[in-house]
């Protein structure tokens, strides 16, 4: 069926990479290998992943962030997929045949989104793959939900790169993620590009896998990670929509950044949102646009769409939380 690359970035993650590794070799579907990228991790010298068979293991001298840490993992890969895997993660014995069933169906899917599951309580979805909207905003969908719910295949706008298998010769077309980006929404960010070169991205409900979430940087909101998700929402947009795209979005765009800033401002994160923010428009020079071709047409107006689409749904959920609560 064709071997699949399992990648898994790491960093200061011993205490969750063992059980990782453990599920993996239980997999159903034998046609694999497993490449650790070490970002640097000063938590151990790992030097007991020996213990396991033809596991590769490469270390880099510093921490460069998910994105440089998987691109290294891509560009070693043998494997006609990609699978890229947090280290906080534990997948059940059918996740990698669920997930390559999925891609093998349509030429046209790009990454296949798994069915994270919340670690701590097995009766929340973590994420069913992830939406972005016409106003920079990113959301998984299911997150905190019952996982009855998500039972379904469908399509999504990105898979979630925590746990999501991707056609590498795709990567070889539209390039790797963004090291720019470091950390977060970096997905989003390859999965939109792969949109504009016509692929698509789906949900797979059978490919289970359950997430701690938040390993590596320590909680779900602090200084660092809400900069970063700012910066590079920023960079989203700005590197994968045309200029006339952004001028017809502005509004939309603007509205986003003041909706996320007062919310995050009382949470006590608004200082950190606007150097994000405001980090993001100084480097735009440094961001490489995707090279918009007339041939893409189509796509660009579907995306648009898509990108609406998603914002309506999205406040659509929020005004319906907020009345229920009342």
């Amino acid at each position: 069926m064709g071997l699949v690359s399992v990648v898994i970035p790491n960093y200061n993650g011993e205490s969750y990479l063992k059980d990782c590794l453990d599920a993996l070799m239980k997999q159903s579907y034998s046609e694999y290998e497993v490449i650790i990228v070490d970002n640097g991790s000063k938590d151990s010298d790992y030097r007991w992943i020996d213990q396991y068979e033809s596991i590769i293991f490469k270390r880099l001298p510093q921490n460069y962030g998910f994105s440089k840490a998987v691109n290294e993992g891509i560009k070693m890969a043998k494997g006609e997929y990609v699978l890229l895997l947090n280290n906080d993660t534990i997948v059940e014995q059918n996740f990698i045949k669920a997930l390559v069933e999925a891609i093998q169906k349509d030429d046209k899917i790009f990454g296949v989104s798994s069915k994270m599951i919340a670690y701590r309580d097995h009766r929340l979805m973590d994420d069913a793959g992830d939406e972005y909207t016409v106003m920079g905003w990113a959301y998984k969908n299911g997150d905190g939900k019952a996982v009855e719910n998500y039972t379904k295949p469908k399509k999504v706008f990105s898979a979630c790169g925590g746990a999501a298998l991707y056609r590498k010769r795709i990567f070889d077309e539209i390039g790797y993620f963004d090291e720019r980006f470091f950390a977060y929404v970096e997905d989003v960010d390859v999965s939109y590009r792969a949109r504009i070169f016509g692929y698509y991205n789906v949900y797979c409900p059978e490919a289970k896998v359950y997430h701690i979430g938040s390993a590596t940087s320590g909680s779900k909101y602090n200084e660092f990670k809400v900069k970063l998700a700012a910066r590079n929402n920023l960079y989203v947009q700005y590197k994968n929509m045309p200029i006339i795209q952004l001028v017809i979005n502005l509004p939309a765009i603007l509205l986003g950044w003041l909706v996320k800033y007062i919310w995050f401002h009382k949470k006590g994160y608004g200082e950190a949102f606007n150097e994000g923010f405001k980090e993001g428009i100084q480097h735009f020079s440094e961001i490489q646009k995707v090279p918009f071709k007339w041939n893409h047409l189509i796509y660009y107006v579907l995306i648009e769409g898509l990108l609406i689409k998603n914002a309506l749904i999205y406040v659509g959920m929020k005004l319906k939380q907020r009345f229920n609560r009342k």
